[in-house]
């Protein structure tokens, strides 16, 4: 499936719930979001209805995103599910690991294909107060469980914050420990997002390699995304980037999001897309559907402008309510 500037739409990151188990700062506020009802939430066989539709037009790879995606029961029901959607190559999954250990071998057997672990400090403190929750070791028995299955590729979504206990620099034994890629995301200006300075990649390469030497070019495919990733001398794993504002990529997306609700979202930063949901209860067919996905994708926007004054702009107020 092409947009109209030519780009290929092969990945989808589709939102499951809009709940989450930890309050971290730049996400939610301590008192969490207003919650939907359970009826305003797509159901699992809705998901999959749609996973059909997006898998006749092109799209290859799913993320299944929140919220917290594990809070949502029977998740690995869904996972295999979405497997043995015709077309659909991986199905993988974003979480914060909280309650990971206990269902990591479920998501195992249904054929998760991939976990990304969002983790933004190994400091027990730092983690209370960037979460609001003290779960961090609730957190790393999910990543000690996780490496348990070595076939499916575990990766470490770090968010600096340019707090001085988050120590950043200490995520990266991570990946010189473990078989395992640790990548920094820097900050999008979305909800609460908007309170804080991204730390530039070349800020914190440059302290990188100060401590591990100098970083060397990485030309493995390692994900569906807009990560680039560097290799350090002795380490079992690499270091990654997303730096949607300092190395803006544009250009060669190749995803849209669907809301927990039925949005079909076509860039992070706008409220353009359509409503699925809406079609879906109203009874619409297969071809009905498929039609209302390619016309919100033709429209997609070619970049998103953070940082200028746009109408349009993404109003939800958490990062959380978008799926991420």
């Amino acid at each position: 499936m092409l947009d109209r500037y030519g780009r290929e739409i092969d990945y989808i990151r589709i939102s499951v719930t809009d709940r989450c188990n930890l309050r971290c700062i730049y996400c939610m506020p301590e008192e969490g979001v207003p919650m939907v009802s359970h009826e305003e939430i797509l159901s699992y066989d809705e998901i999959t209805e749609l996973a059909r539709v997006f898998a006749d037009l092109g799209i290859r790879k799913i993320k299944l995103t929140g919220g917290e995606p594990l809070v949502r029961r029977d998740l690995p029901c869904l996972v295999k599910e979405l497997k043995a959607v015709p077309g659909i190559e991986k199905v993988t999954l974003t979480t914060n690991g909280v309650l990971l250990a206990e269902a990591m071998e479920d998501l195992k057997e249904a054929g998760i294909d991939g976990i990304n672990l969002s983790l933004d400090t190994l400091d027990p403190e730092a983690f209370a107060r960037i979460t609001r929750r003290r779960a961090l070791e609730k957190t790393l028995a999910g990543f000690r469980e996780a490496l348990k299955y070595s076939e499916i590729p575990l990766k470490i979504n770090c968010v600096p914050l340019g707090h001085r206990d988050q120590d950043i620099l200490e995520m990266a034994e991570l990946a010189r420990q473990y078989p395992v890629h640790v990548r920094y995301i820097e900050m999008m200006p979305i909800g609460l997002g908007r309170e804080f300075l991204p730390v530039r990649e070349e800020e914190l390469l440059k302290k990188l390699e100060a401590r591990y030497g100098k970083a060397g070019p990485c030309l493995e495919e390692l994900g569906n995304g807009p990560a680039h990733y560097y290799s350090f001398s002795g380490f079992s794993g690499k270091i990654g980037f997303i730096s949607a504002l300092s190395h803006k990529f544009c250009g060669g997306c190749n995803r849209v999001r669907l809301t927990a609700q039925g949005f079909l979202k076509t860039c992070l930063q706008y409220e353009s897309g359509t409503d699925l949901r809406k079609l879906l209860r109203e009874g619409a067919d297969r071809e009905t559907l498929k039609k209302a996905v390619e016309q919100a994708v033709r429209e997609k926007p070619r970049s998103h402008r953070f940082g200028e004054k746009d109408t349009g702009e993404e109003e939800r107020h958490m990062m959380s309510q978008i799926g991420g």
